[in-house]
């Protein structure tokens, strides 16, 4: 994983606050390098190894409710760049059609399987595939979708500076993020609001600190959690 050139940045990532993170991570050169490598072994290792559930994920998926077993959809990843993220489908088909972009709690749109799949992150299964393509890290801030992006003020945008991962500090203690939302009339507006900025302190520190070991730390601490709820 090699940072590009302060010069090679996109236009709109050259302010200030970001140049501050940026000043920080070019000197994690190595750290880089581990945490890229890192993900292309464990990744295709992981693929490997959960072959064989991604089938049986599949067929029950396919059993509980009628649409795709994944659910792909546009996120925003290192300097601004749109991919496709993906998924196994955990909400009704073309759930977004009929309700936010976030998810509350008891989302009537969830599915029976999806419900499981979501308590235990098996959802994010798939993303392995993103790691590969390089669009994703294990460890990193969560994607957001592009309309909350458009959101974020000059310092938020330093989370730009690396690719989006499946978890991160921030996905621990907001694990519990749709119990936040519930009862809540604009949820888009709550979101924008309350809980992004609060997310962003905790992913912007994430960067401050940044090392390859700190990933691994924040990894298990992954594990840990979803294993404990």
């Amino acid at each position: 994983m090699i940072l590009r050139k302060w010069d090679d940045l996109p236009e709109y990532l050259k302010n200030e606050s970001v140049r501050y993170y940026y000043s920080h991570l070019s000197k994690k050169k190595l750290s880089l390098a581990m945490k890229r490598l890192f993900d292309i072994i464990v990744a295709v290792f992981m693929l490997i190894l959960l072959a064989p559930l991604f089938v049986i994920i599949s067929i029950m998926i396919k059993m509980d409710s009628k649409g795709p077993v994944l659910f792909r959809q546009t996120r925003v990843t290192q300097y601004g760049r749109h991919f496709k993220i993906f998924k196994f489908r955990t909400m009704i088909h073309n759930a977004e059609k009929s309700g936010t972009q976030v998810t509350v709690n008891n989302d009537q749109r969830v599915t029976k399987v999806g419900k499981f799949l979501r308590k235990y992150r098996l959802d994010e299964i798939p993303q392995l595939l993103n790691i590969l393509a390089g669009d994703m890290s294990f460890v990193g801030t969560r994607p957001e979708v592009i309309k909350y992006v458009e959101h974020y003020n000059d310092e938020m945008l330093a989370t730009l500076l690396l690719p989006a991962g499946v978890t991160s500090e921030t996905s621990i203690r907001y694990k519990d993020e749709e119990k936040i939302l519930t009862d809540i009339d604009d949820v888009d507006r709550a979101y924008i609001e309350i809980v992004l900025p609060e997310k962003m302190k905790i992913n912007l520190k994430s960067i401050k600190e940044f090392s390859f070991f700190n990933d691994i730390k924040t990894m298990l601490r992954t594990v840990l959690a979803v294993i404990k709820k």
